[in-house]
């Protein structure tokens, strides 16, 4: 691809989809069809899961359990729980509006860290997929393959829209001016301070939806 002026960089979980409403709803599912003390096993191994990942994998946590208890067929039910999860119910008010506002003015993608099989599924079962055209990278760790990014979409300078001030401080510091950062103060990060010790968001909003109408005045200021 030859390089643009400006390219728009959005995260999906707590970014564009109530992912924290996801969880609650795992976890009642949990609760009513397995059990306080399977749920609380269940959410243990997912977070020992992502603390060695560093992404969420509900589907990597539930075969761990599956392996831990080999003969508790309910498992196939919450499989296919989360396969027909309607994701799009969880999208953020105007979130789609925004990608599609963004994408009509300058190259839009997804850069989103996450498993293989559900964070895919996640976000065309949300109609994220076709609101960027289908420009969506999902990685492992995506602070560690910008340069795969800018190989993939080469521009300028990027706005790059995520809901995890770690991430958007890791790719200032290697992005530098090159980046523009918005800060959604949506999810379970939306409490977090500044540290005062490493580049901070430029631009923080309350919603998604605040970015509607701003598009262009954005981009125009990177």
């Amino acid at each position: 691809m030859s390089q643009t002026p400006v390219v728009f960089l959005f995260d999906v979980d707590n970014t564009l989809l109530d992912n924290d409403r996801v969880t609650t709803d795992i976890a009642e599912f949990l609760d009513q069809h397995f059990g306080g003390k399977a749920r609380q096993e269940y959410f243990a191994i997912f977070e020992t899961l992502r603390s060695e990942l560093g992404y969420a994998d509900y589907l990597g946590a539930l075969q761990r359990y599956r392996i831990a208890h080999p003969e508790d067929v309910r498992v196939l039910n919450l499989s296919q729980f989360l396969i027909d999860y309607p994701f799009r119910d969880r999208l953020y008010p105007g979130a789609i509006e925004v990608l599609r506002e963004a994408r009509a003015a300058h190259p839009t993608a997804i850069l989103s860290d996450g498993d293989v099989v559900f964070q895919p599924r996640k976000i065309r079962q949300a109609g994220i997929h076709v609101a960027v055209e289908g420009h969506v990278m999902i990685y492992i760790h995506k602070e560690l393959e910008l340069a795969d990014v800018q190989r993939r979409y080469p521009a300028e300078h990027y706005i790059f829209v995520d809901d995890k001030p770690r991430l958007i401080r890791a790719i200032k510091q290697q992005w530098g001016s090159r980046v523009t950062a918005v800060w959604p103060r949506q999810g379970h990060y939306a409490a977090e301070i500044s540290t005062g010790t490493l580049p901070e968001a430029d631009m923080t909003i309350n919603h998604i939806a605040d970015l509607s109408g701003k598009i262009s005045q954005l981009a125009c200021k990177s």
